[in-house]
Formats: structure tokens, C-alpha cells, sequence
């Protein structure tokens, strides 16, 4: 399989790219990344994969419709991974959020529809399209409900996925996961924006009064449910991709205190962030039933390794905190 990866000079592409260098998935025999290398994608998270025989990097936009149509032929399926993602960045400027998130999945898929190619679309969604989840947890029939202009987006491009499987055939699935963690995450995000704050011997922002709960899920176990959805996912189908363990965002700051050795006093409460959606909680029944798919990473666990990559990479996210 040929695989085209959009924006995988990211965080969760470039893992899922590091996995397929390590042949931890069987089946890709090339991988080509196209990225448009913003401010949260860097060449630098490739540095292992460019050895590859089988690897190649397009510098390009997913909106860029004379590139995409240039090159989709080449590929058996595509993964996209390209988007903007940072709620706060979205709530005060969404016009970026629209452009890649809505018009860059439409460019793929009307890319491949004109292809006349049969090409595996798999689109990268999140949690939030569901929104807030006051009981219980949401499951791939649930009412789709974004509050952020960014889940807004994410919901938008779902819907013209799905639009471009109904009217024109092609072959998508798309993904929903829990709030991902792990190595090479940008430190605009929380986990690694508190990990290396503490580090630097900074307090860090919780806004409102932490109790805000989200479903947390190690990256190496989001790329092992992506590719088990690549490869046996059924056309015009959601999957729920889970990590299984629910923290309130107080509770989460408390584990990465305790494990880098410092108190609460290092906790600065701020104001709450506009539209902030008070729980997250997904139900992966199907992924598990229908793929085999299982979280195998518990958080303390994945914590404790995280903090030892920031504490050992400095020189990769220092230069990030200035951005």
C-alpha cells in the first residue's frame, strides 16, 4: 500500500510515520508526507523516517488543488492528518480552522474522485465534534455537537467526508479519538505546554477551576487504532478511537507535579476559556469488537515516559516556547 500522509510533520503524523519506519505496521511499502510546515510542523520530527528508501517529502498545502491532483494518483490511500488544532488559537481566528479543515478535506477527496482511482480516504477527526458529555460516553451514532470553532471545523470536514462516500462512492472512514499525549506534541498544548513550563521552573495555567475532564490517550495507542481502521475499517464508517482513562484537568496537573517532584503551588488558576466543554468521554465498543483494537498504554506509564522525552529533548521544544 502507497500511502499519502497530509500534515505528518505534526505531532500524531509523525508518530504514525516513525511507527511505519520501525515496521510496526505491516502493508505500507512507501510513504510520501505533504506539509505546508506551519508554526506546529517541523522537519525535525522526521529526522529518523527521511533514511527510509521509501520515503519521500512534499513541501505543499492540502488547499493547493493543482498539487493534490498532480500527485493523488501515485497513492493507494491517503490519511489525513493535516489540520489546524489548537481550540484557543481557533476561538480567536477560525477563518485558518475553515481553510484546512473544510476546503483541505474537500481538495483531497474531489482530488480523488476525479482520480476515477480507488483510494482509501481516512480522516483524522476528535472527540470534540460531540461536545460536551455530562453522562455516560459518546458512541459513534451520538448527535454531533461541536462548541469551539475548531470542533466546528473538524465536524464540518467529517460531514463532506461522508458527503463525497454517500454521493460519489469513495471509499472513507473516518476517526474520532480522545485527547492524545506523548513525544514531539507542539508545547502550545497542555500536557506538554505544563510539562516543559515545570521544567523551566514555571507555574502552570488551568483555567477555571480544573475541573474540566478529559479521556486521555497515548499517541503510540492512537496510531495503532488508526492503522487497524486503515487496513479493516468498512467504508463509510466512524470509529471511536479511545485511551480509556478519564482525569479532570486538575487531577492530570496533580500526576505531573508529583511526578517531576513539585506541589501545587506551581498551579496558577485562570480564567476559564470561552465555550469550554466540561467532559469528554468516548466509548470505543466498536473499534474493539469490529478491529481489535485496545489501548495498551496506561497513563502513568505514558506520563512518566513523556516527561523523560521533554526533560532528554530540550533542544527540540525550547526553541517551540517562543513561537
Amino acid at each position: 500500500m502507497r500511502v499519502l500522509l497530509t500534515g505528518a510533520a505534526g505531532f500524531i503524523g509523525s508518530n504514525f510515520a516513525r511507527r511505519v519506519a520501525d515496521k510496526t505496521f505491516d502493508g505500507i511499502s512507501s510513504v510520501t508526507i505533504l506539509d505546508k510546515l506551519t508554526y506546529a510542523g517541523s522537519i525535525q520530527n522526521l529526522k529518523r523516517i527521511d533514511q527510509m528508501h521509501n520515503f519521500q517529502f512534499i513541501h505543499g498545502d492540502i488547499c493547493n488543488e493543482d498539487l493534490i491532483n498532480q500527485i493523488i494518483h501515485e497513492f493507494d490511500a491517503v490519511i489525513n492528518f493535516a489540520a489546524e488544532s489548537h481550540v484557543d488559537r481557533s476561538i480567536y481566528n477560525a477563518s485558518e480552522f475553515v481553510e484546512t479543515n473544510v476546503k483541505g478535506v474537500q481538495v483531497l477527496l474531489e482530488a480523488i474522485k476525479k482520480s476515477g482511482q480507488v483510494i482509501r480516504f481516512l480522516q483524522i477527526s476528535t472527540d470534540e465534534v460531540y461536545g460536551s458529555t455530562s453522562l455516560g460516553s459518546a458512541n459513534e451514532a451520538s448527535v454531533i455537537n461541536p462548541s469551539s470553532p475548531y470542533s466546528a471545523s473538524k465536524a464540518s470536514g467529517e460531514l463532506i467526508a461522508t458527503s463525497y462516500y454517500r454521493t460519489h462512492g469513495i471509499d472513507v472512514v473516518i476517526t474520532r479519538c480522545g485527547n492524545n499525549y506523548g513525544p514531539y506534541q507542539f508545547p502550545e498544548k497542555i500536557v506538554p505546554l505544563f510539562i516543559t513550563n515545570l521544567l523551566e521552573g514555571r507555574q502552570v495555567p488551568i483555567y477555571g477551576n480544573g475541573n474540566n475532564v478529559r479521556e486521555w490517550l497515548h499517541v503510540d495507542d492512537h496510531c495503532q487504532g488508526i492503522y487497524k481502521v486503515l487496513i479493516n475499517g468498512k467504508a463509510g464508517e466512524i470509529y471511536n478511537i479511545g485511551g480509556g482513562r478519564e482525569l479532570s484537568n486538575l487531577e492530570m496537573t496533580k500526576l505531573l507535579l508529583e511526578q517531576i517532584g513539585m506541589d501545587d503551588s506551581q498551579i496558577d488558576f485562570v480564567e476559564d476559556r470561552k465555550g469550554h466543554d466540561y467532559r469528554y468521554s468516548l466509548e470505543w465498543l466498536k473499534a474493539r469488537h469490529e478491529l481489535n483494537y485496545e489501548p495498551q498504554i496506561k497513563f502513568e506509564d505514558g506520563i512518566k515516559s513523556t516527561i523523560s522525552w521533554y526533560q532528554e529533548n530540550t533542544e527540540w521544544w525550547k526553541p517551540l516556547k517562543l513561537i
